[in-house]
């Protein structure tokens, strides 16, 4: 199941995280603050029932705690990607040995074109590729013909204008039921799933973490967070003001699989 987890692998933030990639300046981040949120992250984690192993910082990419962008991991194994953005191209290398110690197999996406991880929703055996200002078409291609030896399929869509990737706008919350935003849901790749809109004007919240029967979630978005506590789970709100500042959320902090 898509929701399922058993283990986690985390990156400590580097000391040079305040110079991480922003689409909007929303000020500088403090590293003693995205240290805390990424300590809380890591305890939520623990208390959804993953294991969870954090990985050392790598100071020359201040990037390189959002370890979701650079691989793709399933429990049959993990494929390592082309981020989108130059300054983030190693961050793939770095991840390499780490994956190989802990996945039977292991894909090198080839090149030339990019993927984030960030734009790739997993339903089941269903892989949403979503085309934004990170991932370019020749690099969906190239992630979308390496799924099938991992039992899944791809779909390749486009992320909205303005939207940094795909799962900015949405979170998957079962095989067929996500969180999303009204204009994502608008576009219709959500059609014949299970959908629930965040309330507007909590946007933000639409990149949630659902990992067992929990799911995390953005503080500051209440209507969201009781929206979520429907379904049956238990819902954490989490700090993330300092991270995304750094233009990130909930799902790129981690990489997620199950044993």
């Amino acid at each position: 199941m898509s929701v399922r987890f058993t283990r986690a692998l985390v990156r400590k933030p580097p000391a040079s995280v305040a110079k991480g990639l922003r689409a909007v300046d929303r000020g500088a981040p403090s590293y003693e603050g995205i240290a805390a949120e990424h300590a809380a992250y890591v305890a939520a984690l623990e208390r959804a029932g993953l294991r969870v192993e954090t990985l050392p910082p790598l100071d020359l990419l201040p990037d390189s705690l959002f370890v979701e962008d650079p691989a793709l991991v399933f429990p049959e194994g993990a494929i390592l990607l082309r981020p989108g953005a130059p300054s983030r191209a190693r961050e793939a290398e770095a991840l390499r040995a780490e994956l190989a110690k802990r996945f039977a197999a292991l894909v090198v996406l080839p090149g030339p074109g990019t993927v984030d991880g960030g734009d790739v929703l997993t339903l089941g055996d269903r892989v949403l590729i979503g085309l934004s200002e990170r991932t370019d078409e020749a690099g969906a291609r190239a992630l979308a013909a390496a799924l099938p030896a991992f039992g899944k399929r791809a779909e390749i869509v486009r992320t909205p204008p303005g939207v940094l990737h795909l799962k900015t706008d949405c979170a998957p919350l079962g095989e067929a039921a996500v969180l999303t935003t009204a204009r994502l849901a608008a576009s219709g790749i959500f059609d014949g799933l299970e959908v629930q809109i965040v309330p507007e004007g909590e946007e933000p919240a639409a990149n949630a973490l659902r990992l067992n029967d929990h799911i995390l979630v953005a503080e500051g978005y209440p209507r969201t967070a009781a929206l979520l506590e429907k379904t049956g789970c238990t819902v954490t709100a989490l700090p993330t003001a300092q991270i995304a500042k750094i233009d990130a959320g909930l799902s790129c902090l981690s990489l997620r699989w199950a044993d």
